[in-house]
């Protein structure tokens, strides 16, 4: 029988060889997608990673077409769904299948799918696609202009582009020689919007297709991560726009808005260049006011308004004010969060939803209270939405405080986290409780608080949280600094204590933690909700990536865990009565009320399995759920049995199960049957069967089996012995070829002896393990 592989090497590389493909357009085996991250109670693993055939691609950085193999002995046709959904992913327009005699063809231009003799060439493909999408010669060569190959991984290998990263690129290079004016980019944060910036810039530089460019952001980290980080290649041509200091020799620009624009003292900066002097603009985080019409922001880009203005954003924005797609218009691309952590290239995460008893009931102060200052408080019931705009109370945060560092000792407690806090001030108190609670640590700087109060010092301290190699700061407070641009691959929890109304906020800040760090064994990272805006949100239709696990948990005043069944709605948290009856201050601010020595414990935290869709479930349902899917993939427990007796069918069973979400470690650990053979736990979830232990079955095949057994000498028997006594303690995958590799079966010599000496011959060894694994499960 000829397989897949002998029908790639023998027919298929000779037929694509045949039309003019050369060696440097063939990628064989194409893997295109790292595996989605799998998070468990035993650890984490990754879903299977796809992969293409080949891809065909017609220079260096421009694929064009996919094919999928199938082996001689299979029709051609039994390929196309596949090769039609790896080319819709990747955004081609070609899609072939082949069994190396026949070639099915699927054209994603014309929407008819024929049979073909012989492939295309790269010429003819590419004239094909030429037509549909009207380039020229000119156009040509600005898209096939190669992509930057200077920029560096951490290990010094070259930063190549991912597939959803090109296909951003190209459509951005598309939609400009098309002559749009507007372009919008969504990207998840973390899925590399500025190194897919750089190349679109790189692209257009050296065609001279764009030759004054601006790039455009809001927070100076932004501006400083683009310049002197990913945009070395360009050397001399860049140039930073300060509010004193402007060039017009240079190609490449960069500036903060607020450098450009002016106010009641000054004229905008940006006046000081004509209307036509830059021909591209790119606006990162573009969801946030420049497109705002009343914004004097605006301003800057209404002045170079004949540029190309390509925005970039992880969350565009739409209310009353802002309306990025009606100035940009629909995305060209979007790269969601939930692509970014179904192709493993983002960190799934846990929630933590922690309650105390002021926020699920509410606090309200006695007749005539007074607070720290001898304000009268006013009457009313103060829930989540007040502590720390409204009311101050220094026993939450303590609470809150204690919390968090009694879950960073258990998970981890060199972990770095950022908390997000409603103001500077409440940063203030919770950078000095965490510091307190960890002084035996003997580390200033363990907890710092870094907003916009901290100037100069405050980049200082972020700089070495994004280093991986400083150990402080760990924790980090903050208001809304860090809520975008900041790259902190290795922070392993986002903690929330703030109410986040805005789904552009809260994904921006769930976007900090959602960046793999591999080389720091960082795989997913948690976030802990004190205020319940994550429960909220997740449910949300905006929102657009599910948590693999929610996690609810009670707490003491000390911050301890304890145990309770209250679950209060999220309307009791979230009640706002009463919030117009407080009075602002002499100069315009919310006055604030601040109350000590008030008790405040955590009374909840909640624990739940998610599925892969996201669904929240209980054991119970988990059991279920699992039962419902096994019986869709297997009719009976004969069929059961036919695929478990075979290593690679038993695999292939189980490598699906996994991609379903379902994992035998899980089923073992939700039913407690940890000595249950696998096949036999899967046969009493699915058909309701008696669970069987492998000693059970062991001992079945002792007892009922005798004349298995008494075709062997001595030896033999003591080794089938050891095998079957390796199956008890291990599982089925136990009998196997390499078991006489163990010490116990070393004794009796080398693997190749035993086989030839002990057992006849390896025919008859593989054919005794074969026999022992059909008489383990004979009795279904």
């Amino acid at each position: 029988m000829i397989t897949e592989a002998d029908t790639c090497r023998k027919y298929v590389i000779p037929k694509i060889m045949s039309a003019n493909w050369k060696d440097e357009q063939i990628s064989e085996q194409k893997t295109f997608t790292n595996g989605k991250i799998i998070v468990t109670s035993r650890g984490v693993f990754r879903k299977e990673r796809k992969r293409a055939d080949y891809l065909l691609k017609y220079t260096s950085d421009m694929p064009i077409a996919v094919i999928e193999a199938k082996a001689a002995y299979k029709k051609a046709i039994d390929g196309m769904e596949q090769a039609k959904e790896y080319a819709e992913i990747l955004d081609l327009k070609f899609a072939y299948s082949t069994n190396g005699l026949e070639i099915e063809e699927y054209d994603f231009i014309t929407g008819k799918q024929k049979s073909l003799k012989e492939f295309p060439s790269p010429a003819e493909l590419w004239d094909r696609l030429s037509h549909y999408e009207n380039f020229n010669l000119s156009k040509s060569n600005v898209l096939l202009q190669p992509l930057n190959r200077d920029l560096r991984n951490p290990d010094r290998t070259i930063k190549i582009s991912r597939y959803y990263q090109n296909i951003a690129i190209n459509r951005a290079i598309k939609a400009v020689i098309n002559n749009k004016k507007r372009i919008l980019i969504t990207m998840a944060t973390g899925t590399g919007k500025t190194f897919v910036a750089f190349q679109i810039i790189w692209k257009l530089w050296k065609t001279k297709t764009k030759k004054k460019i601006l790039f455009l952001a809001d927070r100076d980290v932004l501006i400083e991560q683009a310049k002197d980080k990913t945009f070395t290649p360009f050397g001399d041509a860049v140039f930073r726009i300060e509010k004193r200091t402007i060039s017009k020799s240079r190609d490449i620009y960069f500036a903060l808005y607020q450098a450009m624009a002016g106010d009641k003292y000054r004229e905008g900066l940006y006046k000081q260049y004509p209307r036509d002097f830059f021909d591209l603009i790119v606006i990162d985080e573009c969801h946030r006011g420049s497109v705002s019409e009343q914004s004097s922001w605006r301003k800057i880009l209404d002045w170079f308004n004949s540029a190309v203005q390509i925005g970039l954003t992880a969350t565009p924005k739409r209310d009353e004010s802002v309306d990025t797609y009606e100035y940009y218009g629909n995305p060209v691309y979007t790269y969601s969060l939930k692509n970014g952590i179904d192709d493993g290239f983002l960190a799934p995460y846990r929630v933590y939803r922690v309650v105390t008893d002021v926020d699920a009931s509410g606090w309200m102060p006695k007749k005539n209270q007074v607070d720290r200052y001898k304000n009268l408080i006013p009457e009313r019931l103060y829930g989540t939405e007040d502590f720390g705009r409204l009311l101050v109370m220094m026993s939450r945060n303590e609470t809150v405080g204690n919390h968090l560092t009694n879950f960073m000792k258990e998970h981890g407690r060199w972990n770095k986290t950022i908390v997000f806090c409603v103001d500077q001030e409440e940063a203030g108190y919770l950078t000095k409780i965490i510091n307190n609670l960890n002084s035996d640590l003997n580390e200033t700087h363990y907890c710092t608080r870094i907003t916009s109060s901290e100037g100069a010092l405050g980049k200082k301290f972020l700089s070495k949280f994004q280093d991986s190699s400083e150990i402080v700061p760990v924790v980090v407070t903050t208001a809304k600094l860090l809520t975008t641009g900041v790259d902190v691959p290795n922070v392993r929890n986002i903690v929330i204590y703030k109410p986040i109304e805005s789904m552009v906020e809260f994904k921006q800040i769930i976007g900090r933690g959602t960046r793999l760090s591999e080389e720091q064994n960082k795989y997913f990272f948690n976030i802990i909700d004190y205020t319940g805006s994550a429960t909220r949100l997740f449910a949300d239709p905006d929102f657009d990536g599910t948590p693999e696990l929610i996690a609810e948990t009670e707490i003491d005043d000390s911050g301890n865990e304890i145990n309770s069944t209250e679950i209060l709605s999220e309307a009791d948290l979230n009640d706002k009565s009463g919030v117009d009856s407080l009075k602002n201050d002499s100069e315009g601010k919310i006055k604030k009320f601040y109350v000590d020595n008030e008790p405040v414990n955590v009374i909840y935290e909640y624990v739940s399995n998610l599925d892969t869709n996201g669904t929240k479930l209980t054991v119970v349902e988990f059991i279920d759920k699992s039962k419902e899917k096994i019986q869709k993939l297997i009719s009976d427990t004969t069929e059961l049995k036919n695929i478990w007796i075979n290593k690679e069918s038993r695999e292939e069973l189980l490598n699906h199960l996994n991609d379903e979400g379902i994992r035998l470690e899980d089923l073992i650990d939700a039913t407690q049957q940890d000595e249950a053979d696998p096949f036999d736990l899967l046969v009493h979830l699915a058909f309701n069967k008696p669970i069987k232990t492998r000693k059970d079955r062991a001992i079945n095949v002792r007892k009922k089996y005798k004349e298995f057994f008494d075709k062997f000498d001595t030896k033999a028997k003591e080794i089938i012995e050891i095998i079957l006594h390796k199956y008890c303690e291990f599982g089925i995958q136990e009998i196997s070829p390499h078991i006489l590799e163990i010490p116990e079966i070393e004794f009796y010599g080398k693997p190749i002896e035993i086989a030839e000496d002990i057992f006849g011959g390896i025919d008859n060894f593989h054919n005794s393990l074969s026999e022992l694994q059909r008489l383990i499960y004979t009795e279904t």
